[in-house]
């Protein structure tokens, strides 16, 4: 059984939140084998203290578009044309 079939929305926000500023990682990081899972825990969080823009589609792509990329480029996130520079901002998930 995966692992992530036993992170609830505290854990998978927690892990979110140990994101470094000026890093993304993508959601199958945050929920390995589940990265739908993710993205509902973000749906549904309103906590302002989650950085929710740190988190991209695995290609780096962005699920929420410009107002996403002007909040990683505020933290100094790399692009490559419209996608995050994976190569140069990715960072593994704590938690």
């Amino acid at each position: 059984m995966f692992e992530s079939m036993a992170l609830g929305d505290d854990a998978i926000l927690d892990r979110i939140r140990s994101i470094p500023r000026g890093r993304v990682s993508s959601y199958g990081d945050v929920c390995p084998g589940a990265p739908r899972r993710a993205g509902a825990a973000l749906s549904s969080c309103a906590d302002e203290s989650v950085p929710w823009q740190r988190v991209v589609r695995a290609d780096g792509s962005l699920a929420k578009g410009e107002r996403q990329r002007r909040l990683l480029e505020a933290e100094g996130v790399p692009f490559r044309g419209a996608r995050v520079d994976m190569r140069a901002a990715w960072t593994a998930v704590g938690g």
